[in-house]
């Protein structure tokens, strides 16, 4: 359990269907005590990374503060069986080793459902072992046009249930406001490659060169890295309490992600339900909610120029220009509610109960 965007998700569904009158239970698997050997090689691996200090543990979990009962096994993530796991109607992976987990339960554990948050073939993990997961005959839900074409595509799956995610506006939310007197951009820091701080740093020294008084706010879970400095403007939070959140959202002017991967990344969308245009690269997320010129821009992923040009756009509209877009990218995050995301995504357990009785009555 930690604080990424997708245990979020996770939380917000085991909630929500709990409150629908449905028995929710989340199965944790222990982590195994690294030996001397692997804390040593993970304090050099941080050194030569160029980390600062080494990662803190995370301050609050999105399963704190829900009525959800969790379940933490005896057994690691590679020794989980089926005494692990409760009798169920319905049991759903939500991380790549689960789904290798999950496809050896015994059918008492229930029908067999993949929540695929994001095409997980990173050079950390094992990737053709990823990639079978996503071959499995498990029934799968996911968050992005763009996931749900690449497990039809690459993976030959024509039954994927999409469940777009959505945004708490009440937790994220801002009044009517103005621009900063500061023309501030606002981004979430991190080390992964894939999330492109690197590309976003590029296209800020280039907007500070058109606004020499160029702020920036960003925050993120751990230390700055050596070899990813922030912008010398920079204002950096790390593990922002989770109130505290929106309020860096509602100090920014416009919300940047240089990604270049995202299963669907979140906080776009929940700097929009704080009134922030976002400038983003094509990744998914961003290319299910932006409508270019109207609540922000999209651009080709890498593209630092393109980036920097949009950036430097919405810093320069007028008062009355930003607002437009401001209310524009408010009223996108409104549109479509958890409320709606939940109803899909019974739907989709629901079809998925329907498919495997289908396939039962074939054999």
């Amino acid at each position: 359990m930690n604080i990424s965007g997708g245990n979020r998700v996770v939380a917000t569904y085991a909630d929500r269907l709990k409150k629908r009158g449905h028995q929710v239970q989340i199965v944790v698997p222990s982590t195994p005590k690294p030996s001397v050997k692997d804390r040593v090689y993970a304090f050099l691996k941080a050194v030569l990374k160029g980390e600062k200090s080494t990662p803190i543990a995370d301050k609050y979990n999105h399963f704190e503060g829900i009525d959800v009962p969790v379940i933490t096994t005896s057994s690691h993530i590679g020794a989980i069986a089926n005494g692990d796991i409760p009798d169920a109607d319905i049991v759903i992976a939500t991380w790549w080793e689960t789904a290798k987990l999950v496809a050896k339960l015994t059918t008492v554990k229930g029908v067999k459902v993949y929540f695929v948050q994001h095409h997980e073939v990173f050079d950390y993990v094992p990737v053709e072992q990823v990639k079978a997961t996503y071959r499995l005959p498990l029934h799968k839900i996911t968050i992005s046009k763009w996931l749900a074409s690449i497990m039809e595509e690459e993976y030959g799956d024509h039954h994927v249930c999409l469940v777009p995610n959505s945004v708490d506006t009440q937790q994220f939310y801002a009044p009517p406001r103005v621009k900063q007197s500061v023309p501030t951009v606002g981004l979430l820091y991190s080390g992964m490659y894939w999330k492109g701080c690197d590309i976003s740093f590029a296209a800020l020294s280039r907007v500070s060169e058109a606004i020499p008084d160029l702020s920036v706010i960003a925050f993120g879970i751990s230390s700055p890295l050596s070899n990813l400095p922030l912008p010398i403007n920079a204002q950096y939070v790390q593990q922002p309490e989770p109130n505290q959140i929106k309020d860096l959202y509602a100090s920014c002017d416009v919300w940047l992600c240089g990604s270049r991967s995202e299963g669907f990344h979140l906080p776009p969308l929940e700097a929009m339900a704080c009134r922030c245009p976002v400038v983003s690269t094509a990744v998914g997320g961003p290319v299910d909610v932006i409508e270019d010129g109207v609540n922000g821009y999209i651009v080709p992923v890498e593209d630092v120029d393109l980036l920097a040009k949009r950036l430097i756009h919405v810093l320069q509209l007028s008062q009355e220009q930003w607002q437009n877009m401001s209310d524009a990218a408010y009223r996108t995050a409104k549109q479509y509610t958890w409320d709606d995301a939940t109803e899909l995504f019974e739907q989709a357990l629901k079809t998925a109960i329907t498919r495997k009785e289908e396939l039962d009555s074939e054999i």
